[in-house]
Formats: C-alpha cells, structure tokens, sequence
C-alpha cells in the first residue's frame, strides 16, 4: 500500500517551514549500509535524528560515509555524545551544536545528547537525537534531563527524538509526552511499531515536538515510495520514525 504524502520540505511566504524529521537507530552500522542510506535517502529528510552511530576507531568517517551515502551532512554528535548523531541537508544553517554526556550509573553503558539550533526558512529551530537507557529507574531520570536540556537551549521550538528504550505507557516516555506533543500520537501516519523490523511488536522510537510547532504526520515509512520492505529489515534492528512538521516563523 502506497502512503498518503508527507509534505514535502518547503518555506512559506510566512518564513514558516515545513520540515521532515527522521529519527533511526542504525545499530552502529553493522547491518546493510546500502540498504540503510537508501532509506534515508527515500525519506527525504532535512534533519536525521540517529542512534547508536559508530563510536569507536574511525568512527568519523563512518559518520561522514554515512551522510555522504545519504546526500547529507554530519551536523553534531556521535563518539562524543556516546552515540547519538545528527545528520542534516543544506536547508540547514547552524548556529551552534553542543554534545552533552549524561551521568553514568556504574555497570551501565553512558549516554549523551547530541543537540544544536538551526534556522531552515525563517524558522529557528532546536534539536536533540537521544537514546535512552535500558534501566527504568536512569531513564526515567534521562527523560528529565531531556526536558531541561531543550528548555536550556534558548529556543522557542524544539524537536527531540530517538529510541527510548520505552513504551508509551511507561513512565520515561510518559514524561516526554506530557509537556511535549508525541508526534505520532498528534498526526498518526504510516506505521506505527517500531521493533523489532521483521515483526514490530513496540513503538520504543519516537518524535517529540514542542507547543507551536504543527504536526503534519509522523509514522514508521512502511509503504513510502522508494522505501522497500526489504531494505527496513535490512538495514538495522529497528524500523524508523519520520515526521513532518512546520515551524513558525522566528519572531
């Protein structure tokens, strides 16, 4: 079944923008990477929220092969966020990028943050790719700290987003949902399960936008043209999460 359509990335005349937002855990790229940038590449995404990037030798440049193959770029994380990364196309102009290492719990794998703030048209706009943790009690606690880190970023509109490790009825997730709109949840598009890919039994992946931004769709792109059942379960042990959203004009 082929997909109604996202929009496509656009400015008003508002300066508004019309941004498309992917978020995609990519098991640190041991999995088919031709099938995994023919993914992304289908999805036409302006920003790439990702997880569990390559984080040990040479790990940037299986970053940069990776925008590379995605007609992207590498805009902030990786090895130095513990993981998370950010990928971006040109509609992008940065204005700062930052990665935040999270408090470690001894015996548990550390975690980060990567974030920056873009302008895409006339709209200003903060980003963050995370990834969880796998222990109830430290990711509910990374959940708060997700929160205050967007409020800390000095923007209007934020988009946060990656796997959380958690459902949406468990607490961390719950958390996000509550002063932020899971953008799933607004606009339901596409699929919705998220892992494992060849039978999806969780939505543990997600896209969180901030009040004031308008969700247009949001879904696992099973079905979107040029995006194959068979590249999904190729290219890493999670399906992804893309979303449209447009952002207001900065003020």
């Amino acid at each position: 079944m082929v997909l109604t359509p996202l929009p496509d990335s656009r400015t008003e005349a508002d300066g508004s923008a019309v941004v498309r937002v992917l978020s995609y855990n990519v098991r640190s790229m041991r999995d088919d990477t031709e099938a995994l940038a023919r993914v992304i590449r289908a999805c036409a995404p302006d920003l790439v929220l990702v997880q569990e990037a390559p984080r040990f030798f040479r790990w940037r440049k299986a970053a940069a092969r990776l925008a590379r193959s995605s007609d992207l770029l590498v805009l902030s994380g990786g090895a130095t966020a513990a993981g998370p990364l950010l990928l971006c196309s040109l509609r992008a102009g940065v204005e700062r990028t930052e990665d935040v290492l999270l408090p470690r719990t001894p015996g548990l794998h550390r975690r980060g943050f990567a974030t920056a703030v873009v302008r895409i048209g006339g709209a200003r706009l903060g980003v963050l790719s995370c990834h969880l943790s796998l222990q109830r009690d430290e990711r509910l606690a990374q959940a708060d700290l997700l929160l205050e880190r967007l409020a800390a970023m000095g923007v209007e509109h934020a988009v946060a987003g990656g796997d959380l490790n958690d459902v949406p009825t468990g607490n961390a997730f719950r958390r996000l949902a509550g002063p932020l709109q899971d953008c799933r949840a607004v606009a339901p598009w596409g699929g919705e399960l998220t892992f494992p890919p060849p039978e999806p039994r969780k939505r543990i992946d997600a896209v969180f936008a901030t009040p004031g931004i308008e969700v247009l769709g949001c879904g696992v792109p099973t079905g979107l043209p040029g995006v194959s059942e068979d590249d999904l379960r190729a290219a890493t042990d999670h399906l992804p999460v893309l979303a449209a959203l447009r952002v207001p004009a900065a003020g």
